[in-house]
């Protein structure tokens, strides 16, 4: 079985802010809502300053914390490892939003439109797949994947700092990178088991 997972070597990443911008207009998640963010950090003294990009999203632990806390069942992974949430069933109570230590969910508390004269043809396309009142979050573009594609924020990324795979097989790119450039995850005192690890 497949174990989808993502490596993002922060070398390489020059804070473009495009994969913020692909997930954004590939999925075309609510005003306000961002399924991929990018933090950033300035460090040093002037003038040897330098500022750290960190690009962020939902990690698809092998352990979610928040599949474990839904009452509903809204919440639910795969047997590939991505983690998803069935709109339908979801009551909003975030509970999952308070579990997962990475920040990742999103409430969408208000679906609206960016601009005054209401929505545009892309918005009423898109904003069909989300309901106000519920949790949302990335979903590694779940779509594409089963489509044998690298999810869009991958795909886009103009300096190649993304790479997507099975970690499952010893010989695919992300496991290769794992360990031979001893790709870390976040938080992994969590003991959620993330599956996006970094380099850097």
């Amino acid at each position: 079985m497949k174990r989808w997972a993502m490596v993002i070597d922060l070398t390489k990443c020059n804070g473009c802010y495009t994969c913020v911008m692909a997930c954004k207009m590939r999925n075309g998640t609510p005003k306000g809502v961002f399924w991929n963010r990018v933090l950033e950090r300035e460090e040093g003294e002037f003038p040897n300053v330098t500022r750290t990009f960190l690009p962020v999203l939902c990690n698809h632990c092998k352990e979610p914390p928040c599949v474990e806390v839904c009452p509903t069942g809204a919440s639910f992974q795969r047997a590939d490892g991505i983690v998803n949430i069935e709109a339908d069933k979801c009551i909003g109570c975030r509970y999952c939003t308070m579990a997962c230590p990475y920040e990742a969910r999103v409430f969408v508390d208000k679906i609206e439109p960016y601009y005054p004269a209401g929505l545009t043809p892309f918005e009423e396309v898109k904003y069909a797949n989300f309901q106000e009142g519920t949790v949302t979050k990335c979903n590694f573009c779940v779509e594409r994947v089963d489509q044998g594609l690298d999810p869009f924020c991958v795909a886009m990324c103009p300096t190649a700092a993304r790479t997507f795979g099975d970690l499952n097989d010893p010989e695919s790119a992300v496991s290769l990178l794992v360990g031979r450039k001893q790709g870390k995850p976040l938080l992994p005192e969590a003991g959620t088991g993330p599956c996006v690890f970094y380099i850097k």
